[in-house]
């Protein structure tokens, strides 16, 4: 019989033991994220995939906030983070440390996320960009490339939290194996 998995079954790592092991070399950059609770899922998703750090640019809203901590559910705590108003001063400091930056946006030269490899043993970061806006022009130029989550539904854009998830998991993916 297949049986559903107990949470005290699931062997997970304290804090402070998530906080004392390898990360994965992906970090994810929120510009101008409106949605507390999509900011929330990001830490959460993070903490599942053991990110490296998650910045928050502009007027993303910050820990601890009760909407974040909702879907969050504690992962604020867990992922390592910080604020920073000026996205082009963190994009600088990032590719001077050969961090590969990525928007994740839909552009004339974006790669498909499924045909995308991170380059084993280099740094990659992550940026989404706000809801209604996406990802700033300006951004783009600036990074090192643009990923796009291939989509064939009418919409041609998914809520945040979902690419995020999407994204994560495909690099997360390809990383480990």
């Amino acid at each position: 019989m297949n049986k559903k998995t107990l949470n005290n079954e699931l062997e997970r790592l304290t804090v402070e033991e998530f906080k004392a092991e390898k990360k994965t070399p992906l970090i994810v950059i929120l510009d101008n994220i409106r949605s507390l609770a999509n900011i929330g899922s990001v830490f959460r998703t993070g903490d599942a995939f053991r990110i490296e750090k998650v910045y928050l640019c502009g007027y993303t809203a910050q820990p601890p906030h009760r909407e974040i901590q909702k879907t969050a559910l504690g992962a604020s705590k867990s992922v390592a983070w910080e604020h920073r108003e000026d996205i082009f001063g963190l994009m600088d400091e990032l590719l001077n440390e050969r961090v590969e930056i990525y928007s994740i946006e839909q552009t004339s030269d974006a790669i498909m996320l499924n045909d995308f490899e991170p380059k084993k043993g280099t740094r990659t970061a992550v940026i989404f960009g706000n809801e209604v806006q996406g990802v700033q022009q300006e951004v783009i130029d600036k990074s090192t490339g643009v990923i796009e989550i291939p989509q064939i539904g009418t919409k041609h854009s998914l809520n945040i939290s979902v690419s995020n998830g999407v994204v994560l998991w495909d690099l997360y993916a390809k990383l480990i194996k």
